[in-house]
């Protein structure tokens, strides 16, 4: 073979360096054993790779620096959120450190105490309100609905279930044990309770909220009696005083069933009385006899006698009590349509705020978000109607729906 040497690249020529030292442009495809570290310049075109989202594939980003769609399944290390419409609950069950985005109001929370059904979600977005099993009233009430249980007249056994998302007429969901009226309620996170009654009943029956059945008999109060104020707690419901009852201050547990326990005795001994609840206390409002106009006041976190801290603008029994997180109401009697407001940061007296649509007594009070509810009431005997008013501004109550079933000295609950 003759080989060519005149500067040129071709089949059997020499290769001779440029005037630079550097070699010419030449095939190399069949070159072998190259050191890729040693090619320190220059870039290779996107065509020239093998890229894509598939096994094997080299991801490339887009033109605006952002990754294709590809699936992570297999990723560690990245923290991710969940985002809604709305706020979690205390049922919104998942991992310890969850990050949850309402995509509505921007309030960001975190999953700090993954207990299920009693999950503790903390607000870190710059506003406030956690997301956490409190007492009733004290977080603003129920987000879902609204009870009433039992009642006159004719002693009823019936549990009526109204929304607190839309208004209307409640529908019949369960019996509670007994046929009773002027019974007292209150609510845990995942039970309502019906305690005492008509004639000195001392039974207390729960039912859940999370299917629509009937209540069981759980336990017995202290005394038997009936219409006496209710409050509750993250962890106990309490009884206060009542028709036949004494002063004596009742408590039962909402995390195993049995009887309840004496824990102390109102400063001022009331019945036809009404309660409403904070995070850190039960208030004990107005009652009989002799129409008084007392706010009493007890601690939750241990047991002892109530005190008396301050005054109804009106003084009347056979009232109903609302709690919104800040404020407790007093709404209606037998003879006053007026809503009271009082702080729960401050002993100080009531305020009237506005006025139910009627006036009547022995009306369910029941608490959600945003609304203090009154529902049934007398007289005459077993009116059906459901009102509300807001806990967000003062102002009248509407008229907003009617029970399945009218009554009067009803229990209420709420979830």
């Amino acid at each position: 073979m003759t080989i060519i040497i005149d500067g040129s690249v071709g089949a059997n020529k020499a290769v001779v360096l440029d005037s630079s030292g550097k070699l010419p442009a030449i095939d190399g495809s069949l070159l072998t054993t190259l050191n890729a570290t040693q090619v320190t310049t220059g870039s290779i075109a996107t065509a020239r790779i093998d890229t894509g989202t598939t096994t094997g594939k080299i991801l490339v980003l887009d033109g605006s620096g952002n990754m294709p769609a590809i699936a992570a399944g297999a990723m560690t290390g990245v923290e991710s959120a969940t985002k809604s419409a709305s706020n979690p609950t205390v049922s919104t069950n998942a991992a310890l450190g969850t990050k949850w985005i309402n995509t509505t109001s921007g309030e960001i929370f975190i999953l700090t105490d993954a207990t299920a059904g009693e999950n503790v979600w903390t607000n870190t977005g710059g506003t406030s309100g956690n997301i956490q099993v409190l007492p009733f009233g004290g977080t603003g009430g129920g987000e879902s609905f609204g009870y009433t249980s039992a009642g006159d007249p004719g002693f009823s056994n019936v549990i009526c279930k109204f929304s607190y998302t839309s208004d209307g007429d409640s529908s019949d969901v369960g019996d509670v044990t007994l046929a009773r009226g002027h019974t007292a309620g209150t609510s845990s996170a995942t039970y309502g309770y019906t305690n005492i009654g008509e004639p000195n009943v001392n039974t207390i029956d729960k039912f859940p909220f999370a299917s629509d059945t009937n209540a069981t008999d759980v336990g017995d109060a202290t005394v038997g009696g009936n219409y006496g104020a209710s409050c509750s707690s993250a962890t106990y419901g309490y009884i206060c005083g009542g028709n036949n009852r004494g002063n004596v201050i009742d408590k039962n547990s909402f995390t195993s069933d049995g009887n309840s326990t004496d824990v102390g005795d109102q400063a001022v001994d009331t019945n036809h009385n009404a309660g409403a609840s904070s995070y850190t206390h039960g208030y004990d409002c107005g009652g009989g006899p002799s129409n008084k106009d007392t706010i009493q006041k007890f601690s939750f976190s241990s047991d002892g006698n109530s005190s008396d801290i301050a005054n109804l603008t009106v003084g009347r029994s056979t009232v109903s009590g609302q709690s919104y997180i800040t404020h407790g109401y007093i709404a209606g009697a037998y003879s006053s349509n007026v809503i009271d407001k009082f702080s729960f940061s401050s002993d100080a007296d009531a305020t009237d705020v506005g006025d139910l649509p009627t006036t009547h007594g022995y009306r369910a009070g029941t608490s959600s978000t945003s609304y203090g509810y009154v529902a049934g009431g007398y007289p005459p005997p077993g009116r059906n109607d459901i009102e509300k008013f807001s806990f967000i501004s003062d102002g009248n109550g509407t008229d907003v729906g009617n029970l399945y079933t009218g009554r009067h000295a009803a229990a209420g609950q709420q979830v």
